[in-house]
């Protein structure tokens, strides 16, 4: 996100594209934005526009409605469709004001007419980038919802996950219940949470309770409730579970080692979808759906008669399998940089990067606790680390029990990069560059020796590449999935790929 910027250049950091076929007053345009911060490109062509748009980033797209080689509104067609984050603002003359309405209806931020004053360009301007900014936020938000109440909240990009993201975006719509399997720490009641929110049930109560937490008899009472004087000290009336979660989803966790006793009248409530609370014959109606797990065997279970087989498959109509950690190791790099920034924003902590030496270390870790450990470990690591990297000092400090071997840590500086390719020997001297000046771009400039300009666009392209890098990885090679996700054209994708220099990809 974009740091506010003084009100003397409320433009500074924000990229422009002018398409026009009068020169002259393109020039004017440019000038008049550059003036207030704006980095400002110019087309004179349609084409040449488009040219621009399909290679480059833009905040905001400026252009006239009639070019010469094409309509202003193919123009914005195209670019809608190229780059939908921008703000496009068209440019017209009084008689085309009723096209410019046309072009606002297609996805135009605003219109400007050319005998309009520099001052009204600016503020049409200014306005446009508000929109963009606020688009932004809503779209960050969306994210943020969607990681911490969405499918995206359950971390994978390896098959067996995109198994049991497939399956469970299959199931949640449906009002079925659900078996989730997995190790301890695996995450079953993370999906058992993801399912109840992408279900007709979302708005509704959603209620845990473990089978493990406590002895048979208030077992039973949390699950189905009381009347007074049903037993000594029941003095008032106590719902359960069932009754607390009326209309929404009820997760039992660990259902393995709910007693056979219980098991029975679980499963009567099951089938008849009334709850008899203790000490009571008058049954009371529930609605819920039910979601249970368990770390058990429980065909096995069911084998040795310490589960019974009714009760298994009414809780088994579809059943989620959730691998071990160390079966999608692939998967490591990318839960430990989700963890290293969930930690550091709750901390109120820079993001830090996981050192090459610390990622191999918990790559190669067998996982016995699973996502749990992990999880627990890179809190740990985010409360140690004093420089904005999680090195291997930062992972022996956390690592109270000695489970992990990292060896010396990495080398720094000019000796550590022997080797490397020139690429990221530059990016790793600007980054620390930038990092030694607290993100002062115009500073870290002057001491790089190359203009500020330049800084932002060389940024940038590492967004853009580290961008599509991640598309093209989620995509498995895949081009085409790729451009989908980027919301690109597979030939602009190409063209991208091949300008910022990363290997060719299939599909």
């Amino acid at each position: 996100m974009k740091t506010a910027q003084p009100a003397d250049r409320p433009g500074e950091g924000l990229r422009v594209l002018i398409v026009d076929d009068e020169a002259a007053f393109a020039e004017t345009v440019k000038e008049a934005l550059e003036r207030v911060g704006y980095e400002c490109q110019v087309a004179n062509s349609g084409k040449a526009g488009l040219r621009k748009i399909e290679a480059e980033d833009f905040d905001v797209i400026l252009t006239d409605l009639r070019l010469g080689d094409m309509s202003g509104l193919e123009l914005l067609r195209k670019a809608r469709q190229e780059q939908p984050d921008a703000e496009v603002v068209v440019v017209t003359g009084h008689s085309d004001v009723k096209t410019a309405v046309e072009a606002m209806q297609e996805g135009a931020a605003n219109y400007l007419t050319k005998s309009g004053n520099l001052s009204e360009l600016r503020t049409i301007v200014s306005k446009a980038v508000e929109r963009l900014h606020l688009n932004r936020g809503i779209r960050q938000l969306r994210r943020q919802i969607d990681e911490k109440f969405g499918f995206e909240g359950v971390i994978g990009d390896s098959p067996r996950m995109q198994e049991v993201l497939a399956r469970m975006k299959a199931v949640a719509p449906l009002d079925v219940s659900v078996l989730i399997q997995g190790e301890t720490g695996t995450g079953k009641e993370l999906v058992a949470k993801a399912i109840h929110n992408n279900s007709p049930r979302k708005n509704k109560p959603f209620v845990e309770i473990n089978c493990t937490a406590s002895n048979e008899n208030l077992l039973d009472d949390l699950l189905f409730g009381h009347v007074p004087g049903s037993y000594t000290g029941a003095d008032k009336l106590r719902k359960g579970v069932f009754e607390e979660a009326n209309g929404g989803t009820l997760f039992l966790d660990e259902i393995g080692d709910m007693p056979l006793n219980l098991q029975s009248k679980l499963l009567k409530v099951l089938e008849d979808q009334k709850v008899f609370r203790i000490g009571s014959n008058d049954p009371i109606q529930v609605n819920v759906r039910v979601l249970s797990a368990t770390h058990k065997d429980l065909e096995a279970a069911v084998a040795a008669r310490e589960f019974r087989q009714d009760l298994y498959y009414r809780l088994k109509v579809v059943t989620i399998k959730l691998p071990a950690l160390r079966e999608r190791r692939e998967d490591i790099p990318l839960l430990a940089t989700h963890f290293a920034r969930e930690f550091a924003t709750a901390f109120g902590k820079p993001v830090p990067k996981v050192s090459d030496a610390v990622m191999r270390a918990l790559t190669d870790y067998r996982w016995e606790g699973n996502v749990r450990e992990l999880r627990n470990l890179m809190q740990g690591m985010v409360v140690m680390d004093t420089d904005g990297v999680l090195g291997p000092d930062d992972l022996r400090a956390a690592d109270t029990e000695g489970k992990f071997q990292t060896g010396q840590p990495a080398a720094a500086g000019p000796d550590g990069l022997v080797g490397r390719p020139l690429a990221e020997v530059e990016r790793y001297y600007i980054e620390k560059t930038l990092e030694q000046k607290g993100g002062n771009r115009e500073v870290a400039a002057k001491l790089l020796g190359i203009g500020e300009r330049t800084l932002y666009r060389v940024i940038r392209d590492w967004k853009l590449q580290d961008r599509i890098k991640g598309a093209l990885e989620a995509a498995g090679g895949d081009l085409g999935a790729a451009a989908r996700q980027l919301g690109l054209s597979p030939a602009t994708l190409t063209r991208k790929v091949k300008k910022l220099g990363l290997p060719a990809a299939g599909g």
